[in-house]
């Protein structure tokens, strides 16, 4: 993991400095920048792996500058993880929106923050899913490719598997068609928007076989959920 590169974009001191130390220590290297202006120009010294954006920033704040990086050739394919305070689920959607891979609300703990960066290299292909997701008794095996509910193994086809990783990594969190034809089949790839509905009706169909249809939801005038309501609390990422 040491030769990941992370651009923390944040202008208060205290957490710029909170989330380089806990980067290194999980063995990233970090760089750090207190506004867009001075990320722009680390951007031109180093292109990183994945960056670290504070939504609200001086001058051009942190999701408009998301915006203009993923209109950039050059940039584009960085993820970027916006950090915000804002706790609305329409400010989720629109930090979504304009490119952000995740997104987290402050606060939030090291370990999850660890967690979310490495699940989305992993989705990016930035690097290989080495770990397992385990939620309740649902366990995703990114190595062996396996998705099971306690030790009944899952029929799910590769584009399924993938769908559960992405809804398994952002828990409770809702996105549309376009966000999940992004996330999970590729931008560089035109699907049409009812191929989400397809796979998300199988998904529940295999689901239900063991009472678990409802865990995707679907959310009126929005897109979809993958709810943990029925699985506890239990969340470990390895």
């Amino acid at each position: 993991m040491s030769s990941f590169n992370v651009l923390v974009v944040e202008d208060e001191d205290a957490i710029r400095s909170m989330l380089v130390m806990v980067l290194e220590q999980a063995g990233f290297k970090a760089m750090a920048a207190q506004d867009t202006q001075a990320a722009a120009v680390a951007l031109d010294e180093c292109v990183p792996d994945l960056i670290l954006l504070d939504w609200m920033l001086p001058g051009i704040s942190g999701v408009e500058w998301a915006r203009r990086l993923k209109k950039e050739p050059v940039y584009q394919d960085i993820p970027i993880i916006l950090l915000t305070a804002r706790g609305e689920e329409e400010d989720k959607v629109r930090g979504l929106e304009v490119g952000a891979d995740d997104y987290m609300t402050k606060p939030f703990s090291p370990k999850e923050l660890v967690a979310r960066i490495r699940a989305v290299l992993r989705r990016t292909s930035k690097i290989q899913g080495d770990g397992s997701i385990t939620l309740g008794d649902l366990v995703l095996d990114s190595e062996q490719h396996r998705l099971s509910i306690g030790d009944k193994q899952l029929d799910v086809s590769p584009t399924e598997f993938r769908l559960m990783q992405f809804f398994m990594t952002h828990p409770d969190k809702v996105f549309n068609r376009t966000q999940l034809l992004d996330q999970v089949w590729g931008r560089s790839v035109y699907i049409e928007e009812r191929t989400v509905d397809v796979h998300i009706r199988r998904l529940r169909k295999i689901l239900g076989e063991y009472g678990r249809e409802d865990l995707v939801q679907t959310v009126r005038g929005f897109g979809y959920r993958f709810s943990l309501l029925d699985l506890g609390s239990t969340v470990d990422v390895t």
